[in-house]
C-alpha cells in the first residue's frame, strides 16, 4: 500500500472519527442512516470552521472526544471486538487500560489528519435494512478531490439511558478499522504462552506506542 492512499486513508479515518459528533440532540426515532447524513453534514462543517481541531492540536482533540465523540460511540464493543477472545480473560482493570490506550491511539494516529479536510462531501447510500433491525451497515462515500472513497459504518441501537445509535466499527476503502488492530492486538497476545501476562504486554506496547507518539507531537 503506497503512502498517498495511506494518507488518503488515514485523512478519512480522521474524519470518521469525528462522524459521531453530536451537535444536535438524536430524535429517539431517528433512523440510522439520517442520522449518520446529518452529523456528516454537521461535522464537516465544523472541521472546516474550528481552526484549533483541524490544526492537529493533540490535547485539543482529546478533550474534544472525551466530550463529544465517545457517548455516540460503543468504544467498549469496539475495543473487545478489537483485543479478541483474550478480552473475556482480561481484568476490568485491564479492560479499562485497554480502551484508555486504544482510543489514545486512534486519536493521536489520526488526529493530524484532519488538517486535510477542506471541500469533501459525503454522501449517504440507501439503507439496507429492515425496520426491526437493530444492527445495521450504513455505506457512505466521501467525495473530494481525487475518486470518490468508501466510509462505512457499523452502529447498533442500545437500549436504556442514552438509547440510540452508537457506531462500534467502520470500514475505509474495504479496510474494518476493529480487524486491523485485532490482526495485530492477537500476534502482541499470542507472545506470551499466559494470556493474563499477553494482556499486560499488549497494554505497555500501546503505551510505548502513545509515548513515543506524544514525543513526537
Amino acid at each position: 500500500m503506497n503512502r498517498r492512499l495511506l494518507g488518503r486513508m488515514a485523512a478519512v479515518f480522521g474524519v470518521a472519527l469525528w462522524l459521531g459528533l453530536p451537535l444536535s440532540a438524536q430524535a429517539a426515532d431517528e433512523a440510522p442512516d439520517d442520522l449518520m447524513r446529518r452529523l456528516s453534514d454537521e461535522v464537516l462543517e465544523t472541521l472546516r470552521s474550528d481552526k484549533t481541531l483541524r490544526s492537529g492540536n493533540i490535547s485539543y482533540v482529546i478533550s474534544m472526544v472525551d466530550k463529544i465523540v465517545m457517548p455516540n460511540v460503543n468504544f467498549r464493543r469496539m475495543t473487545a471486538a478489537a483485543v479478541g477472545p483474550a478480552w473475556r480473560q482480561a481484568s476490568a482493570a485491564q479492560q479499562q487500560r485497554l480502551q484508555d490506550e486504544f482510543k489514545n491511539l486512534l486519536v493521536r494516529t489520526y488526529a493530524g489528519a484532519l488538517s486535510q479536510v477542506k471541500d469533501q462531501t459525503v454522501t449517504v447510500k440507501p439503507l439496507r435494512a429492515a425496520a426491526q433491525d437493530k444492527d445495521v451497515l450504513v455505506r457512505t462515500e466521501v467525495r473530494g478531490r481525487g475518486d470518490p472513497v468508501q466510509l462505512d459504518y457499523r452502529l447498533e441501537k442500545t437500549p436504556g439511558v442514552g438509547a440510540g445509535w452508537k457506531i462500534y466499527n467502520l470500514n475505509v476503502m474495504g479496510v474494518w478499522l476493529v480487524e486491523t488492530y485485532r490482526s495485530q492486538f492477537s500476534e502482541q497476545i499470542n507472545k506470551s504462552a499466559n494470556v493474563q501476562k499477553g494482556i499486560d504486554e499488549l497494554i505497555a506496547a500501546l503505551a510505548a506506542r502513545n509515548q513515543s507518539n506524544a514525543s513526537q507531537d
